[in-house]
C-alpha cells in the first residue's frame, strides 16, 4: 500500500507527505520529529544500547572498579555545519568547542577532553582556517579543555561549504551527581539560564535574509564552569539540558516524554530580546523553537530555584536567568504554555527544518 501511495504521488509530480519520503530531506537535521523518527526507525534498529536508549545527548558510562571520586564518564559527539563560518558573536570553530562542551556538562560532569576533526573544501582560504583554528584554541582555553586527538580530511570543491567540523568530548562525573533527562519530578521548576532564540535569528541575519540593520548576536559559550557551579551549590539538580536546534520547545518535549511528565510554561516569564521577538513576528516563527548555543534549561526543586537564579547571576553567561515554569503531574508527555491572558496551548515539538545549517 505505501509502495502504490509513493508511485501515484509520483505520477502526479506531487511531493510526498514527509512521513513517507524514500530519500534525507533537511527536516532531517531538524532536531524535532523528523530527526527522532530518523533516529528510532533507521539508526536504533542497529546501534540500540542500553545509554543511547536512554534519550540524552549524552552516554554516562561505568568505570569498573574506580577507587576515585568519580565513577562515570561523560561522552558526547557532535558535527558542526553552520553557514556562513563567521557571524556576529562567533564562528563555526568557536560553535564547535562550544556545542560539546555543552552536551557533556549537560550529564553534571568536569568535562576535560576533545577531539577534532576537519572535512576541509578544496578551495577553503588558509587565512579562514587559521581564523577559526585560533577561535577554537580561544574556546578551549576558555573552557579550560584539552584538544587531545584531531584529523583532517579534504574533499572536492563544492562538496561541504567550505568546512565541517566534527567533536568528541569526555568528562567525568562526581560520584554523587545523577542528573538525566528521566528525572523530572512533578512540582520541580523549570529555570533557562537567558535570553531564547538568539542563536538561530543572529545566523539567520547573518546570511543577508533578515536585512535588520540592529546586529543580531548569537549567545554560543560554554556552559560548562556556570553548570560546575551550580552542582558544587545545588545537591538536587534533575535534568539540565540545553536547547539548541529545535529550541526550547522541542528540548522540553523530549523531557516530557523521557520523564512521562507534564510540562508547563508561563509565556509572561519566557526571557525574549524585542529584536529577536521582532524578527520571528515578521517571519512568522515562534521564538521558542529557534535554537540556542549558551544556554541551558534547569530542572530542580522549587526549592532550590532562588539559589540558582543568585548562582546564575553571578555567572556573565546566566544575568539574564528566569523561571518560566514547572513540571506537573498532569497532561503527561505534553507541553503547554500558558497565556497573560489566561488561554493555554499546546507547544508540540518541531517537525522539520525551520533554520538548515545553524549548527
Amino acid at each position: 500500500m505505501v509502495d502504490q501511495t509513493i508511485n501515484s504521488y509520483q505520477g502526479l509530480n506531487c511531493p510526498l507527505p514527509i512521513n513517507q519520503r524514500k530519500d534525507i530531506i533537511l527536516g532531517h537535521g531538524s532536531g524535532g520529529k523528523l530527526t527522532q523518527d530518523l533516529i528510532q526507525k533507521t539508526f536504533m534498529p542497529y546501534f540500540k544500547s542500553d545509554n543511547l536508549l536512554k534519550g540524552n545527548d549524552f552516554a554516562d558510562l561505568d568505570l569498573p572498579g574506580s577507587s576515585q571520586p568519580f565513577n562515570k564518564i561523560a561522552i558526547s559527539t557532535d558535527s558542526h555545519v553552520v553557514t556562513p563560518l563567521f557571524f556576529p558573536g562567533g564562528d563555526i570553530g568557536k560553535l564547535a568547542i562550544c556545542g560539546t562542551v555543552n552536551d557533556v556538562a549537560m550529564s553534571g560532569a568536569i568535562v576535560k577532553y576533545i577531539t577534532i576533526g576537519f572535512i576541509l573544501e578544496e578551495g577553503l582560504n588558509i587565512h579562514t582556517l587559521e581564523k577559526i583554528s585560533e577561535s577554537i584554541s580561544i574556546t578551549a582555553k576558555e573552557a579550560n579543555v584539552e584538544i587531545v586527538a584531531g584529523d583532517t580530511k579534504v574533499v572536492e570543491k563544492n562538496q561541504c561549504d567550505g568546512l565541517f567540523i566534527n567533536t568528541t568530548g569526555l568528562g567525568f562525573i562526581p560520584n554523587d551527581v545523577n542528573i538525566n533527562g528521566q528525572n523530572a519530578h512533578p512540582g520541580d521548576s523549570i529555570i533557562i539560564s537567558g535570553t531564547i532564540g538568539d542563536h538561530g535569528m543572529a545566523i539567520l541575519n547573518a546570511r543577508n535574509e533578515l536585512g535588520f540593520e540592529a546586529t543580531l548576536s548569537s549567545d554560543v559559550a560554554p556552559l560548562n564552569h556556570l553548570i560546575n557551579d551550580l552542582i558544587n551549590s545545588i545537591p538536587e539538580i534533575h535534568v539540565l539540558r540545553d536547547p539548541t536546534r529545535g529550541g526550547v520547545a522541542t528540548t522540553l518535549n523530549e523531557i516530557a516524554i523521557q520523564s512521562d511528565v507534564g510540562v508547563e510554561l508561563d509565556e509572561a516569564n519566557l526571557p525574549i530580546k524585542n529584536v529577536v521577538q521582532t524578527a520571528c513576528e515578521l517571519l512568522g516563527f515562534d521564538p521558542l523553537y529557534v535554537a540556542n548555543e549558551g544556554k541551558v534549561i534547569i530542572i530542580a526543586p522549587t526549592k532550590y530555584e532562588v539559589s540558582i537564579l543568585n548562582i546564575l547571576k553571578k555567572n556573565k553567561y546566566g544575568k539574564e536567568s528566569k523561571i518560566i515554569g514547572h513540571i506537573t503531574d498532569e497532561h503527561h508527555k505534553t507541553v503547554l504554555v500558558k497565556s497573560a491572558y489566561g488561554g493555554t496551548r499546546i507547544l508540540d515539538s518541531l517537525s522539520g527544518e525551520m533554520l538548515p545549517r545553524i549548527c
